[in-house]
């Protein structure tokens, strides 16, 4: 998942993106609601950090003009508010969840996990794909029972195919959920994380769409 995060602290901006980073997220980080609105324009988010008290246009009316303007993604509004009616009116206003300053960022993760996958529709952490099990919130494969070890990248690919069913992926539209700004991508990046997957759980899982992409078909059901 791409995420953006709207935080005007230098320092705690840094942190919380190195930290969901390392937790296998992409991470753009803007300092005001300007910025965040171009950047939704740009690209695909699958979950927003809105800080409320950003300069500017504030994080409450920030919310507001993104809902607006048809961002459906999850939006987790990140402040050292904790008053009830703020939290009221965000919800209102079409945040998903909030979390309060200073956060433990594994609970952020968690938070963030539950609100995209409410904004989804899905209603467990587990992707399950005939013998195969991906753990989400432990960040764990199993196949036919047994662990399969993956990288960060191999992990989020998975994920992103699993998610998405049949239907295909083209390579920039994986780079764009796995990479942030300003990362080295190599042109066969892509190519080579498959690879690797198909090294482990079998070369028939994931399939090549000749110059679209990558998919995942639907088990075949016995009988």
């Amino acid at each position: 998942m791409r995420i953006l995060l709207t935080e005007d602290d230098p320092q705690l901006g840094r942190a919380t993106q190195i930290g969901l980073e390392q937790g296998g997220y992409a991470v753009d980080w803007v300092t005001s609601a300007e910025h965040a609105h171009t950047a939704v324009r740009l690209h695909d988010y699958g979950c927003i950090l809105l800080d409320l008290g950003l300069p500017g246009q504030d994080g409450m009316q920030a919310l507001g003009v993104l809902r607006d303007n048809g961002y459906s993604g999850a939006v987790l509004v990140v402040t050292a508010r904790d008053q009830v009616g703020e939290r009221i009116a965000g919800l209102d206003a079409g945040a998903d969840d909030f979390i309060v300053k200073p956060f433990d960022l594994d609970e952020l993760a968690a938070r963030i996990r539950s609100a995209c996958r409410r904004a989804a529709g899905r209603l467990r952490e587990n992707l399950v794909h005939g013998d195969l099990v991906l753990d989400i919130a432990d960040r764990q494969v199993t196949q036919r029972g047994l662990p399969v070890l993956l990288t960060v990248k191999e992990f989020r690919i998975l994920q992103l195919l699993l998610e998405h069913g049949d239907r295909v992926l083209s390579r920039e539209q994986l780079e764009k959920n796995l990479y942030s700004w300003g990362d080295e991508v190599e042109s066969n990046a892509v190519q080579v994380h498959i690879h690797h997957l198909r090294k482990k759980l079998g070369r028939d899982l994931i399939r090549t769409v000749h110059a679209i992409g990558y998919c995942i078909d639907k088990p075949k059901v016995a009988g």
